[in-house]
């Protein structure tokens, strides 16, 4: 593996790359301001990719991906949810043949949008890691081309592209708050953050009740976490090991904030009722760290990512 900084320098430019090459597939997410009473100085926007097509930033991912894997090749890949909508979608316009495995966990309406576009689901495993293992062996057995959603270079530029949209639609960005999964948003937006505005500061946020990769961080190395249920489920599960996003995103991110159910509900609630947003609990848990200390960030401007708006319906009208 190269040095970091170089990982990260690549990442970026093929972020650029990577962006022309998918713009017909994506949508350029709008950044709003927050409506929030703040401090004389302030400014909190939104990176909004719930609004994006699929619901989520993961159709930056798949769609670099997928255009670089021949049509006569077919995929699979393992999901909480977005990803596999994400894939599902790219793959729609491919042409690619596609299985997606997802665990018993899978939040309903993302598992019903999914076999909504024609692609096949396999369910397997208590959370996505596991998940992960069983696509890795399906396609090691049957020839197919497997597509991480995090540990991939093609993914993590596909993510990064969200970057290079949030720091041309915002100047003078003090800080950028991020969920943090698998790494691969967190990796491609903080290696575009890095190289072209390295004075902005990049915040992971973990969910404390599934927080592998923040835990691999601290350690060093990938170390296996409890991963107990949390309304923010598209950030649940494990990291593979030798992943490319545990040097690239301990290299980007300035400070890990863990944030428990109760931050990432409250934060639900700010969104719905002072917003007007309704997204799920991955994207709620990245303002969740920025309401835990608001003070800190007076006087400044901070962007939040709104990772994605695949909500279940009951869930969150039991949360609002």
């Amino acid at each position: 593996m190269p040095p970091v900084s170089d990982l990260i320098a690549q990442s970026a430019a093929r972020s650029c790359v990577v962006h022309r090459k998918i713009a017909g597939a994506i949508s350029r997410t709008p950044v709003i301001a927050s409506r929030l009473p703040m401090a004389e100085g302030t400014r909190l926007f939104y990176k909004t990719e719930n609004f994006q097509h699929t619901g989520s930033f993961k159709l930056r991912g798949a769609s670099a991906k997928l255009t670089t894997v021949p049509l006569d090749r077919p995929v699979i890949t393992a999901s909480s949810g977005n990803h596999g909508i994400a894939c599902s979608r790219a793959a729609q316009t491919t042409g690619h043949e596609l299985i997606v495995v997802l665990p018993e966990t899978v939040v309903a309406k993302k598992r019903k949008t999914i076999e909504g576009f024609g692609t096949k689901v396999v369910i397997h495993g208590s959370d996505a890691s596991l998940s992960e293992r069983h696509a890795q062996a399906l396609a090691e057995a049957e020839g197919y081309t497997y597509i991480s959603p995090y540990n991939d270079a093609e993914v993590i530029a596909g993510q990064g592209t969200a970057a290079l949209e949030l720091l041309d639609q915002i100047e003078g960005i003090d800080t950028v708050f991020i969920s943090m999964g698998g790494g691969g948003l967190i990796s491609g937006m903080g290696s575009v953050i890095k190289e072209f505005s390295p004075q902005t500061r990049v915040i992971g946020v973990s969910a404390a009740n599934s927080c592998a990769l923040a835990a691999s961080i601290k350690a060093g190395k990938i170390v296996e976490t409890d991963h107990l249920d949390t309304l923010a489920d598209g950030v649940a599960g494990g990291v593979d090991e030798g992943s490319l996003t545990l040097p690239m995103a301990s290299a980007v991110i300035d400070k890990i904030v863990y944030c428990d159910e109760e931050q990432i509900a409250a934060a639900l609630k700010v969104l719905a009722w002072e917003e007007n947003m309704l997204v799920e609990g991955a994207a709620a848990l990245a303002l969740a760290a920025y309401l835990a200390e608001p003070q800190k960030y007076a006087g400044q401007t901070s962007a939040v990512l709104l990772c994605g708006g695949n909500y279940e319906v009951a869930q969150l009208r039991s949360i609002l």
